[in-house]
């Protein structure tokens, strides 16, 4: 009796505790997820009243076949590689400063945290008036001729707006798990090199960045997807413009399924980029817990 009772509290306070939460992700996660992956199995165009017809792997064929696929995914590349070295490198040097001891520490914090706060979509209309305003208001003033164009209508230089704006958006965030990496490190470590006249470059060599591989790990992990799933930023900063050279995966993979009206070779284009990012993300976790092990 007294075990039964004992069951039955424990499946309650699972069911309280755990039982919604699954319910919530099946929901919101699992089934949309296995939805989709369906109807990249089929010729569904979107429309609630059009047919569904099973064509197995041809929409997986006709997406390796696209050159466009191709196209906006080595883009996708180009920019998050560039956004994450910077952000990251950006992320770093902030959270050394701010963990200094430095006067106004505190003020800096908030202050290179403020851009994570405003929303993609507001940020890239924010950053849109800085490229074709301000900055050509000051070119042409001082007759510098590289801001003397519009960078959002350069091919090469939109896409380098797009990776400034995600840098400057996502430098402040990732600073803060730096901050908690430099606050974790035993003080004792620091005393000791400093008495054994270790200079503050050889202190950030051989201990504050070995030590903090765990916090690499978690920012290079979020820097990652973050960069690959951008879409709000990519939509307000250029749309994808000039001639579609800014146009990255995921506003590709909306467009094919929602614009064009191709929701099963759209679907099909999602699932290759989730493998894709899935596959990237669990090598370069694998890669830096190996060396936290190494560190530690």
């Amino acid at each position: 009796m007294y075990k039964e009772k004992s069951n039955l509290k424990s499946f309650q306070v699972f069911a309280t505790f755990g039982l919604i939460p699954l319910l919530v992700f099946g929901i919101v996660v699992l089934i949309p997820f296995f939805s989709g992956l369906f109807l990249s199995l089929t010729n569904w165009n979107g429309s609630l009243d059009g047919k569904i017809e099973f064509i197995g792997i041809g929409n997986y064929i006709s997406a390796v076949r696209d050159p466009a696929f191709w196209g906006s995914l080595g883009k996708t590349f180009y920019y998050v590689f560039f956004v994450m070295i910077l952000t990251n490198t950006s992320a770093f040097l902030f959270g050394l400063l701010v963990t200094s001891g430095m006067k106004g520490q505190n003020f800096y914090r908030a202050g290179y945290f403020t851009p994570n706060l405003i929303g993609g979509v507001i940020l890239g209309y924010i950053w849109q008036f800085i490229f074709s305003r301000v900055f050509v208001y000051f070119g042409t003033k001082t007759g510098i001729p590289f801001f003397e164009i519009s960078w959002l209508t350069q091919p090469h230089a939109a896409l380098w707006a797009l990776i400034i704006v995600g840098v400057w958006q996502n430098a402040g965030y990732m600073m803060l798990i730096y901050i908690a990496g430099f606050v974790g490190i035993d003080k004792s470590l620091i005393e000791a090199a400093r008495m054994d006249g270790a200079s503050p470059l050889q202190m950030l060599q051989k201990i504050k960045i070995p030590m903090m591989v765990p916090a690499f790990t978690i920012t290079l992990f979020l820097t990652l997807r973050k960069a690959f799933m951008v879409y709000d930023v990519n939509l307000s900063l250029t749309k994808g413009g000039p001639y579609n050279t800014t146009e990255l995966i995921s506003m590709h993979v909306y467009n094919e399924a929602f614009l064009n009206q191709n929701m099963g070779p759209g679907q099909a284009k999602a699932f290759l980029l989730f493998v894709l990012v899935a596959v990237i993300a669990v090598a370069q976790v694998a890669v830096l817990k190996k060396k936290e092990v190494d560190a530690i």
